[in-house]
């Protein structure tokens, strides 16, 4: 079973959806389930160098206290699938491309969740700067790709194409939000479902298969 994952690193549901599958993967250990990150920036037009995030948080979302609002939403539903989401600690509005394209260096290497993990706690709670170079390629080094590599990818235009084509390729599938999970190139769950919802998803596909 394949599933393609249309997520941002920026975006919080995407590290909550990430829980919540995985956690239903783990529920059917005899399902042999292959998952694959597909990038999607929800903000492509942001500048390589981010915005400061006290800065962006209250134009996006109408004002600062709003913007805690939503905040301590989101981190309520978070804690119960373990993530420690740290709003407060958010260094900026990222843009992701570059983040996006070292995960699509770590897949090569077969580390591409690892990858997409330390990403997401290195930028929802530990308050790293996505769009620093020396950020990038210690967090790189944490999961388990060579910093030769990475300096050498994040110097080039690698994989730049493939964040643009899988950006395309959502909105052909009429993706506007993630996350979004492709099953099988079947079926489609928009969201951070509950655990339940996945597995009744899995269970449907390996029906049919």
């Amino acid at each position: 079973m394949h599933i393609d994952v249309y997520s941002d690193i920026a975006c919080p549901w995407c590290y909550i959806g990430e829980r919540r599958l995985e956690a239903a993967m783990r529920q059917r250990p005899d399902v042999e389930i292959v998952r694959h990150w597909r990038p999607f920036q929800l903000q492509p037009g942001l500048p390589m160098v981010g915005i400061p995030w006290r800065e962006f948080a209250p134009r996006k979302f109408g004002s600062a206290e709003r913007a805690a609002q939503m905040f301590g939403q989101v981190a309520s539903a978070g804690a119960p699938d373990g993530i420690d989401f740290r709003f407060d600690q958010v260094a900026t509005a990222a843009n992701t491309r570059d983040a996006h394209r070292l995960i699509l260096l770590a897949a090569e290497h077969g580390r591409e969740w690892p990858m997409a993990e330390v990403l997401f706690k290195a930028y929802f709670t530990d308050g790293c700067d996505l769009n620093d170079l020396e950020t990038l390629v210690e967090l790189a080094s944490l999961a388990g790709l060579a910093e030769a590599d990475t300096r050498q990818m994040l110097a080039s235009g690698s994989y730049a194409s493939d964040v643009d084509g899988s950006q395309q390729t959502a909105a052909q599938l009429g993706i506007s939000g993630v996350p979004f999970f492709v099953i099988d190139e079947r079926y489609g769950l928009s969201g951070a479902q509950p655990v339940e919802v996945f597995l009744q998803a899995i269970d449907q596909v390996s029906a049919e298969q």
